[in-house]
């Protein structure tokens, strides 16, 4: 019998977490809750749960600094982080993605819903454990057993979601991906939930690219392609910098 996930939430109000702690028990997953941002960070160098539940706006340390120190530990790094909060104006969404966040659930939500979020962000991590090792383009790395990014011998952060949508592209390297199929990677059945979170992520990744940021095209009303060399001509690039001057 295998052993049961274990999720850490950090939840300041009693009766959600009481929720989501019943809706996660029924799931088959086994759920501590602290209610304050420093505790729960102590409880996750301590216990280096499955996945930790964030909320933003906790007593003591707010969530978004736990996610900050989450991803800036090499020990706690890896587990997947998913914000449930109240915060759901897009400069909230894209502030948790881009501090590491692995999904970001807007308050009020459907429990079952949350649960698939959930399902969706673990299944990513078992199944990047089949992949091959490592994937290479100009001066990158993608050690994909590691869930590491490498740029000659440093070590480029990338969040989960950034990750499975680097090695898909990487995978399918010349050929355009439409934004849905790039879902099925990364969100799967709640995928309607979270399709602008795509952009989101590609944006993360071209920045922490930097200038070769390239790599990644854009196919203007379609989606992206991994290019198969940087000396590859782009028309929808030359179009994008003619609008930025």
């Amino acid at each position: 019998m295998s052993q049961k996930k274990r999720i850490l939430l950090i939840e300041d109000e009693e009766d959600i977490a009481a929720i989501i702690k019943l809706q996660a028990e029924l799931s088959g997953y086994k759920l501590h809750v602290e209610v304050d941002g420093i505790n729960g960070y102590r409880a996750i160098e301590r216990e280096k749960p499955d996945l930790v539940l964030l909320d933003i706006m906790l007593p003591g340390q707010n969530g978004y600094d736990v996610c900050r120190k989450i991803k800036a530990n090499p020990e706690l790094r890896n587990i997947p982080v998913v914000i449930i909060s109240a915060k759901d104006e897009e400069l909230d969404v894209l502030l948790g993605l881009e501090l590491g966040a692995d999904d970001y659930v807007a308050k009020p939500f459907s429990p079952k819903i949350l649960m698939s979020r959930i399902k969706a962000v673990l299944r990513r991590g078992k199944e990047n454990e089949k992949a091959p090792r490592t994937l290479s383009f100009g001066p990158f790395t993608l050690e994909v057993d590691r869930y590491l990014l490498r740029k000659e011998e440093k070590v480029i952060p990338v969040t989960l979601s950034e990750f499975g949508i680097l090695k898909r592209l990487l995978s399918n390297r010349g050929k355009v991906l439409t934004r849905n199929q790039l879902l099925d990677d990364i969100h799967n059945d709640d995928a309607f939930v979270v399709d602008r979170n795509i952009d989101v992520h590609i944006a993360a990744l071209r920045k922490k690219l930097g200038p070769n940021f390239r790599w990644i095209e854009t196919v203007r009303g379609v989606g992206y392609r991994f290019k198969g060399s940087l000396d590859e001509t782009s028309h929808e690039e030359e179009f994008e910098e003619a609008l930025a001057h």
